[in-house]
């Protein structure tokens, strides 16, 4: 794959579907935005060790879950994340976007799934071990990294 090539898992609206399937035909969730003020931005940045460079996110919600959509840098590209967070776990999480030349293999489920209900601790880290994956160690950091902000932006709305 060129890495200028964008490889497409998933659109947004597909991943909600996945997120909120449980819901009756004709509730939906409801989209909100979230202000990245100086204090949560700061904590972004304490976590990605970077800055996001967002002033707001749309995010959306029914009941006690959340669905983030956030990018992250691999090694020199971005990628694109779903995040749902049910009960301040996560309960879900997809790559939609993948646009390194490796390390790709981060969408599998065999992956992802290592991430079913991780929650944070009192200091912002994940509870739980990831197991990362040889040649991917930049795209396997990007998803922890994004995984402790959704929770943690997930903390912040509630």
């Amino acid at each position: 794959m060129v890495p200028s090539e964008a490889k497409k898992y998933l659109s947004k609206e597909q991943f909600i579907h996945q997120a909120f399937s449980y819901l009756e035909k004709g509730v939906e969730p409801t989209v909100k935005t979230l202000w990245l003020n100086d204090e949560i931005q700061e904590k972004i940045t304490e976590i990605l060790e970077h800055s996001y460079p967002k002033l707001r996110l749309r995010y959306w919600q029914h009941d006690d879950q959340t669905v983030w959509f956030l990018d992250e840098i691999g090694k020199e590209r971005p990628i694109s994340f779903g995040i749902s967070v049910k009960s301040q776990r996560i309960n879900l999480v997809k790559v939609l976007e993948f646009r390194e030349s490796r390390g790709g293999e981060i969408h599998m489920q065999a992956f992802t799934e290592q991430f079913d209900q991780i929650k944070l601790t009192d200091d912002n880290k994940l509870n739980k071990h990831i197991d990362g994956i040889t040649g991917a160690t930049m795209s396997v950091s990007a998803m922890k990294k994004i995984a402790r902000v959704a929770l943690m932006l997930d903390k912040e709305v509630r």
